[in-house]
């Protein structure tokens, strides 16, 4: 069956593609996370840049250069696997998304009731709300195409991500310089080497993981890149080093200003920023920074809303899903799978108001996030690995050196690397009250399920379909 890709046109230039990386995976929420770890967040980085994100970045660049089609990681396990496990891919990049979206636009619920009242709690009723405008408006823009979605990302990233986090890293260099405020974290090396007493201990490193997440996104508009061959191996390294700098050094900013027993997870970056503007007497400006992280937010969300539907509508297009699931408007954009995300999103904002804080349903969608997108990445990195053996004579404008040796070097670590981080997913932190543990654990293994087991059924329904009717 031919498949549809909707607009072919090659809109994208390297720096388009390195804004669309950076808003979608260069995200200022992540940084409390990180802070929470202290002066030893130097040692997780620079650890998990090596086992993590650094394959991710190098098998997305070969399997996204050597199968430059609209479809990304669902193409790449397909043709390792079949549809089956190619559906399984897509439909996890999907709903992990479906599940990350409510995290992302709660903080910018929080953001704002923090400017108003930086000691009071957000009203669960006002976070739902905020949730559903700000995400049924991204999702109205996305239906104009990826033109106005890249110029949206473009824009966002520039002035609620780069300027943001560029600012942060300044002042906390600053910080360090002078002696305008004491720091609240050692930065000698034996304070930077982790003290792990047990397994909980670990448990928040998935949260940096998943600040890392997002490159392969990308590898959905490679058909809309000018020159795949060439732009796109070019904008992930770009990409690379903008991401792990800008989070490894902002991170460390927050530590630095924010006392760890007042640090929140939700709205962390604002107030380090509260401190700074403080500390120089520019209290004025601190409602300027914290609009523009709220543009930031917004960008990610548009940067992301397209880019997994993408995948699941060349999925719908070749029977692994129901016959509307593949209609699209005339840019090109799947408007079902777009409506049908929005409604999905719409009831888990919902959790919110049923459990007992804001930061427990945050916590939890946050680490559920993670292990469905670390399941996917386990199946990438195996997709990899197997493609060298299955389609060894085709063409890689871009090569993992080495031969099957390094892919296999790179794959493996990348693949082990994310099972265990996936594990670990599913343990309390430590860091942070997360409540009865066992509740906590079931909350994880039943969202996990819930996610998984539609996948099955909806695939096995629409492929039996399909050979009924040819």
């Amino acid at each position: 069956m031919a498949i549809a890709s909707g607009s072919s046109k090659r809109v994208l230039s390297v720096f388009s593609l390195v804004m669309i990386n950076v808003i979608a995976v260069d995200s200022l929420r992540t940084l409390p996370f990180s802070a929470k770890f202290g002066s030893t967040l130097i040692f997780y980085y620079a650890f998990i840049t090596i086992l993590f994100f650094i394959p991710v970045a190098l098998v997305t660049a070969e399997l996204a250069t050597t199968w430059p089609k609209i479809g990304g990681i669902y193409v790449w396990v397909r043709e390792a696997f079949g549809h089956s496990c190619g559906f399984l891919v897509i439909w996890l990049q999907w709903v992990y998304n479906l599940v990350w979206y409510p995290t992302i636009l709660a903080t910018i619920a929080i953001i704002c009731s923090y400017l108003i009242d930086p000691s009071g709690q957000t009203s669960p009723a006002v976070t739902v709300a905020v949730v559903l405008a700000v995400f049924w408006l991204s999702t109205l823009a996305n239906f104009f195409g990826m033109q106005v979605s890249s110029l949206i990302s473009t824009i966002c990233s520039l002035v609620g991500t780069i300027i943001p986090m560029f600012g942060i890293i300044c002042l906390g260099v600053w910080w360090l310089m002078t002696e305008h405020g004491v720091p609240q974290i050692d930065l000698s090396w034996n304070a930077v080497i982790p003290k792990i007493d047990s397994i909980s201990d670990l448990a928040l490193v998935t949260t940096i993981i998943f600040g890392l997440m997002g490159l392969e996104m990308s590898a959905v508009h490679a058909q809309e890149v000018k020159n795949p061959q060439h732009d796109y191996p070019a904008a992930i390294k770009y990409s690379s080093l903008i991401i792990v700098a800008t989070l490894l050094f902002g991170s460390l900013a927050v530590a630095l200003v924010v006392p760890k027993a007042e640090l929140n997870i939700v709205t962390g970056v604002v107030q380090a920023f509260d401190y700074f503007c403080h500390e120089l007497k520019i209290p004025w400006l601190l409602p300027g920074i914290a609009v523009a992280i709220v543009i930031g937010a917004v960008g990610s969300i548009a940067a992301w809303i397209i880019g997994p539907t993408k995948g699941l509508l060349v999925a719908a297009q070749e029977d692994n899903l129901p016959k509307i699931f593949a209609r699209t408007n005339s840019k090109g954009v799947p408007i079902t799978i777009l409506i049908l995300q929005g409604v999905v999103v719409s009831l888990l904002s919902l959790l919110y108001v049923l459990l007992p804080t804001i930061e427990t349903a945050y916590l939890i969608l946050t680490q559920l996030t993670a292990i469905l997108a670390l399941l996917m990445y386990v199946l990438m990195f195996v997709a990899a690995i197997t493609l060298r053996y299955r389609k060894p004579n085709i063409t890689r404008p871009y090569k993992i050196p080495g031969g099957n040796y390094g892919m296999w070097i790179v794959a493996s670590v990348g693949g082990v690397s994310s099972f265990t981080a996936m594990c670990l997913g599913f343990v309390p932190p430590s860091q942070l009250l997360t409540g009865d543990p066992v509740v906590y654990k079931m909350l994880l293994i039943c969202g996990v399920a819930l996610f998984c087991l539609p996948a099955i059924f909806i695939h096995k329904r629409a492929r039996s379909k399909a050979r009924s009717y040819n």
